[in-house]
């Protein structure tokens, strides 16, 4: 596919600003509060139509099966439940890291299902969208309807937080990927924070409740936020590994950039309460 012919569609990173673990439901899955923030960085897909029933995955993460995929499975999912035969080939520049908390996985799902929506004419709307997201994943509602949001339930019951400040952001990968099922599953994460009132959060209260799991199983990341922290108030984002601190302007975020230490990488981003795929013309 020559992605040099066609538009591309963003897949933006995302921002836990903070995530409390409220309880568990009887079903194993956990009751969360988070507030969502968009990046304006993130990973590019490009899409064209194909034969029927094929979907012909480019550029995919090293070592997962296409048909594994959360691209795929969002391609043949819509298909399905649009009761069509349609294929298409879609071709996917990663650049949000795997095992991040960044979202990159759930918004190249939302940005495969608005996008294949459009191309193939459905029809569907975004909350038609966003039910079909959330068979996929509990972030994937959130980045089909593209505003920075509170978040509550398994992260799927949003309401808009518009209103947030929308920062320079120096986000630091520590060359660590961290596996969500596995933070989730620890015996001692606590499941239990007391839950908070969107006025708290907006004044500066609120946590990560994962964060104390992840840098006793993941020294790297609790190296990154003791770095960071010396220079800015750092936070990591959902189960991690990146970790990232709002910066006074762009120029502050880019200097501390340029002084990460080896191996860790990073990225200098705006933070953004409209997601850059709304700015889409043709959805």
């Amino acid at each position: 596919m020559n992605s040099s012919t066609a538009t591309a569609w963003p897949a933006p990173a995302k921002l836990n600003l903070f995530l409390q673990v409220t309880g568990r439901r009887a079903d194993g899955y956990h009751e969360l509060q988070t507030a969502f923030q968009f990046l304006d960085y993130g990973d590019q897909l490009w899409f064209a139509e194909a034969p029927a029933d094929s979907i012909h995955l480019e550029g995919g993460l090293p070592g997962l099966a296409p048909e594994q995929d959360l691209i795929v499975r969002a391609a043949r999912l819509l298909a399905a439940a649009a009761g069509v035969r349609r294929g298409a080939r879609i071709r996917v520049r990663k650049r949000i890291p795997a095992g991040g908390g960044l979202g990159g996985g759930s918004s190249d799902a939302a940005t495969t299902l608005v996008a294949l929506n459009a191309l193939w004419k459905l029809g569907l709307d975004r909350a038609d969208l966003a039910r079909l997201g959330l068979q996929l994943g509990a972030d994937v509602p959130v980045f089909v309807h593209g505003r920075a949001a509170w978040a509550e339930g398994i992260g799927e019951q949003l309401i808009p937080l518009e209103q947030l400040e929308e920062p320079w952001y120096l986000v630091i990968h520590p060359a660590v990927s961290v596996s969500t099922a596995e933070i989730f599953s620890a015996p001692e994460l606590t499941r239990n924070a007391p839950p908070l009132k969107i006025p708290a959060f907006l004044s500066g209260a609120g946590d990560n409740s994962l964060e104390a799991v992840v840098v006793g199983r993941y020294p790297e990341v609790g190296k990154a936020l003791n770095w960071l922290g010396k220079h800015r108030p750092a936070r990591m984002t959902g189960s991690g590994a990146c970790v990232f601190a709002a910066c006074e302007d762009r120029r502050q975020a880019e200097v501390l950039l340029q002084q990460l230490p080896p191996p860790w990488s990073g990225f200098v981003a705006r933070g953004r309460n409209r997601s850059p795929l709304l700015e889409r013309k043709d959805i």
